[in-house]
This record gives C-alpha cells, structure tokens and sequence, in this order.
C-alpha cells in the first residue's frame, strides 16, 4: 500500500472516496505511526485510537454502500485539547479540568467529521493556554521533532509538533496570541489563522469565555502542506448557531490589486538577520510571481495593538487567573500572569471601556492600510524559535520574548487572518515568515503561501 503519509490530504481523501484506499487502512497506518514516534516528542496526549478505527471502518461501509465520503474523506487529524470531543476530557492542559468530560463535539469537529475527518488524536498545550511553550502537569512536556532542546512552540505545541512529525495530516489548533502561526514556525509547517468568525467554535462542556478571548481567539488548521490548510479550512469553517460569532461568509473574495507591504522590522522589533534574509527571499518570489512589493514608509501602529491585546486578553479578570494558575500549580502561567499583575492593578470599568474605543480606531487604520497593500509580509517572531521553557528564566526572559512576538500579537485584536509559512529547516533550527490578509480573505494568504511553499521547498517529517 501507499504510505498515505506521503500523500497530500487531497490525494489521500480522493483516493478513500474512489474506495482504491480504506480509511481503516490509512487510520491503521497513521496510529501506527503514532505508536512509533509519539513517544519521542510526547505531542498526542489524549488516545482516540479504538474510536478512529471505529470511525474509519464505518465510513469503508458508508463509501461502499454509494455514499459520496466527503472532502475530507478517511483524512487523519487531530485535536487540540482546549476543545470539546465527545467522551473526551476537555483538560486545556490543566489538572483542574481531567475530568471535564465532553457530551458532544464543538462545532468546528462537527464539521470536520461530516466531511469524513478520521480524528487520530488530541494533542497537547500548556497550562491554560498562556504560553509558547506546551507543558503541563497532567500531559507532561512535548518535545520539538526538529530540535529537543527547542520550543514546539505553544499554545498549540502539540498540534504543531504532531504535524512536523507526521501523526495527522491536518491538526487543530487555536490561536488568540500566536497559537497556531508560532508552533507552525517553531516545528517547520504551515499554520492558518483564520478571520474570526471563520470557524465555529464552542465548548458546551464549560461557561462562554470573556469578551476578550471571544473577540480574538480564533480555531483554525497547521498542515504540512499549504493546499491541506486550505482543505483543513474548508473543512472546520461554516456557520454554527452554537458559536454567536459565527458567520456564513465565502471561502473566496473579488480579486484585488497585487501589491504587498513588506514589513521587515514592524513595531521597530530587532528581526533575527536570518529572518531577514527569509523575508527578502519571499519578496523577491512574490515580485516574480507577479505581485508588486513595497516597504511603505507609513504603516498603521501595531505596538498599540499589542498593548490592547494585553489588557483584553489577560488583565482582564487578573485576579482569577492568577488564583487558577496558582491552585493549578503551574510555573509557567504563574510566571506571565505575575509579570502582568501590576499592569492588571490599573485596568477599571472606565479604561477597559476606553481599550474598546482604541481597538476600533485601530482596527480601522489597518483595514484601510489593507485596501493599498492586500497583503502584508513581515516576520512571524523577531527571533529564531525559543529554548524549551526560556519564559522559565525570570521576568527579563519573558519581557524578551514578548517583544520578540510583536509581530504575532498584535494581529488577534485586528481581526484579521494571518499564515505562518515554513521558509526551510537548517541545522535543527526552523525559520519562516507571516503573510496578513484583510477580513475574510484567507484565500490571499494560502495563495500567496503556495507561491511561497513552491520556493521555499516541502520539508516532509523526519
């Protein structure tokens, strides 16, 4: 049989349809793998492989009796472990949470499932989702399959180490700071964050979230290929009455002016010489390709957005945070919500109103920047990927590391999709760089990063 690793989730769903590949088959093969080298890296945390074979086998007998199978017909994912699936503890990486059992999947699941998605896996993130690092005390530490003694990136480290490693070919993930862009980056694949809105997402097993996290965590695909993101997106979006934010927007808009803004330094962060060399490198593909590329002088401000994004996503409510992350016991979340715990001090009724009078007026600067540039260009991180557990190192370390991700933060509270594309992997050590879209056209990301992909080269799992 064909390794189905080595096929595109494309390839492989066409091939289950067609009934020339079985989904069980391609599930047997996949927890095989699993098996193998999960262990190493420690980045599947939750075993759904009795339900994935289950699952597979039905859609075989489906496919047989003349059912069409789906576009994502017998195509392995998995799930991160912030998100509800049925019979499953809902743990956001927490001993707190191991025993929130899920009643029914979130709808992005739902989705996906309907259109075949066999889910081989749940996969792991720090405490609480606070960091760029995933370890916990109930999951453990995941490792980067490129390079142990790098990030895999977090909050979704086990999704993009799973996905470097080849454990799935689409994984879940979430992104409301960088989640999905960064273990994209740090594990040398692709990683969407989709428009919020884009993909439905909501956990029945627990209370709405704030009205921070509601605004800019967003659910959304890391894949080793560009096109099996877009699969992935196709996928998981769709309109969900379950999720209030939720819209039944197109996949594709109008065509628009070719021209991109290179960023090299935005918010005027010191990018990795590297990383610079990556950027110029995907410039000059994207000007081949026919897209005209400037470094405008006049940028809207996105240090602000940082800020703003701060005070809504972890000022708020501080206090709770804090005593949660100290019952839990986590280092790593008591270390960033302590360093913010001063700054959250100042946040009352009158400032937390005045942050949403801010998020618009910027919000409206760089939707208007977007009608000249359509795309953006500019790092993913200012820094090559972190050592595992650097936030470790006291507040200095984290302040470094937080300015190193300007480029990340700031774009969840701009409502606005953003790629993480893998520009090559040298010595262990991976690199790559972000396109920024305006609302809804994800689809000017993943066919800029197609373009990108092509250049760059695939780097399939080790």
């Amino acid at each position: 049989m064909t390794d189905p690793n080595d096929l595109t989730a494309r390839e492989l769903a066409v091939r289950v349809r067609a009934g020339t590949l079985k989904a069980a088959e391609v599930t047997r093969a996949t927890l095989d793998r699993v098996a193998r080298l999960n262990p190493g890296i420690n980045a599947i945390v939750q075993d759904t492989g009795e339900e994935a074979m289950r699952d597979a086998e039905a859609l075989d007998a489906r496919i047989a009796a003349g059912d069409e199978g789906g576009a994502l017909a017998g195509v392995p994912v998995t799930v991160k472990v912030i998100a509800d699936q049925k019979g499953y503890a809902t743990t956001n990486g927490t001993t707190l949470a191991k025993d929130l059992i899920a009643t029914e999947d979130s709808p992005f699941l739902r989705n996906m499932r309907a259109q075949g998605a066999i889910v081989v896996g749940r996969t792991n993130c720090p405490a609480f989702s606070y960091r760029w690092f995933s370890s916990n005390k109930l999951h453990g530490t995941t490792s980067n399959p490129h390079n142990p003694d790098l990030t895999p990136g977090g909050s979704s480290g086990g999704a993009g180490a799973a996905t470097a490693a080849g454990l799935g070919h689409i994984a879940h993930g979430t992104d409301i700071a960088g989640s999905i862009r960064y273990p994209a980056y740090a594990c040398g694949v692709q990683g969407l964050r989709p428009t919020p809105g884009r993909v439905p997402a909501f956990n029945h097993s627990g209370p709405d979230r704030a009205i921070g996290p509601q605004l800019m965590a967003v659910a959304g695909p890391l894949a080793r290929r560009v096109d099996d993101l877009r699969l992935g997106l196709e996928g998981m979006a769709g309109y969900a009455p379950d999720d209030p934010w939720s819209a039944p927007v197109p996949l594709t808009g109008p065509a628009v002016v070719p021209r991109v803004a290179l960023m090299k330094r935005p918010g005027g962060i010191a990018t990795d010489p590297r990383i610079l060399a990556d950027l110029e490198r995907a410039a000059e593909v994207l000007r081949k390709a026919g897209w005209q590329v400037e470094e405008p002088t006049q940028v809207p401000d996105i240090r602000e957005a940082v800020e703003l994004q701060i005070d809504l996503w972890l000022s708020d409510a501080h206090s709770d945070k804090l005593a949660a992350a100290r019952l839990e016991g986590d280092p790593g979340a008591i270390a960033l919500l302590s360093f913010y715990e001063e700054r959250a001090r100042g946040i009352d009724l009158a400032k937390f109103s005045e942050l949403f009078s801010r998020r618009a007026r910027l919000i409206r600067a760089w939707r208007a920047f977007l009608v000249d540039y359509p795309l953006v260009l500019m790092p993913v991180s200012a820094a090559l990927p972190f050592a595992q557990d650097e936030d470790l190192n006291g507040p200095e370390a984290i302040a470094r590391l937080w300015e190193a991700q300007v480029p990340q933060i700031g774009i969840p509270l701009l409502g606005l999709p953003a790629l993480s594309v893998c520009s090559g992997v040298e010595a262990g050590v991976p690199s790559g760089v972000q396109l920024v879209a305006p609302p809804w056209r994800e689809d000017l990301c993943l066919e800029a990063g197609e373009v990108l992909e092509r250049s760059f080269g695939l780097h399939p799992p080790g």
